[in-house]
């Protein structure tokens, strides 16, 4: 499969590495100041850039009609979906592919689920590098979007974490807490690699949980 990097940075390097190792071939690598003539025939676009700069890129990619992945957080997501739909291009976006936190997504929405109706009061505590733009995670807030309501959500920049997340329900008598922790970016670029193999020959907007079929 023929993959266009959009973005070069240490997670575009990561992804990078994986696809290769995966027996892929990229044949584009965009950082800052790309444009649409430079791009050469390719099979689907992988997009990790910035939030200023994610809506611009996608609809590029989406306007050559290219396949698109995108796992940039901090921008909305919402018109490159319509775009998506309207024009049956492939599009997904995720707030994070990594397959251990998609299904600790789905242990949260159940957890929500099962704690309805309880004197349980939800928080989110999110830890990443200093470089991460983005503040609370998309993570987080696809976190508390599942459980719903006005979620308190602390973020906390520090060093070269890769991403911790808990989830903890805490009551008069008792705290449950669920979370996990990335331990380097191999699991968010292993995902990105798996959702670009799945969504050539789709049509329209898709998400990372019908890839992983959770």
């Amino acid at each position: 499969m023929r993959i266009a990097l959009i973005g070069y940075g240490k997670m575009g390097q990561t992804i990078d590495k994986v696809a290769q190792e995966r027996g892929h071939e990229i044949v584009f690598r965009g950082d800052v100041g790309w444009s649409a003539d430079q791009l050469p025939a390719a099979d689907v676009a992988i997009e990790f850039t910035t939030p200023a700069t994610a809506e611009a890129n996608v609809k590029t990619l989406l306007d050559r009609r290219l396949p698109v992945v995108s796992g940039t957080t901090g921008w909305d997501t919402e018109a490159m979906r319509l775009l998506s739909q309207t024009t049956g291009v492939p599009f997904l976006w995720a707030s994070n592919f990594s397959l251990g936190v998609n299904l600790f997504f789905a242990l949260n929405e159940r957890l929500a689920q099962l704690l309805k109706g309880y004197d349980y009061r939800p928080s989110i505590t999110e830890i990443h590098h200093i470089h991460k733009l983005d503040r609370p995670s998309g993570t987080a807030k696809t976190l508390a979007a599942a459980i719903g309501g006005d979620v308190p959500i602390e973020s906390v920049r520090e060093g070269e974490v890769a991403g911790i997340h808990t989830v903890r329900w805490d009551s008069a008598a008792d705290t449950i807490t669920i979370t996990h922790e990335a331990k380097s970016r191999v699991g968010f670029a292993l995902g990105a690699v798996l959702a670009a193999e799945w969504l050539p020959g789709k049509k329209g907007p898709h998400t990372m949980a019908e890839v992983l079929q959770i």
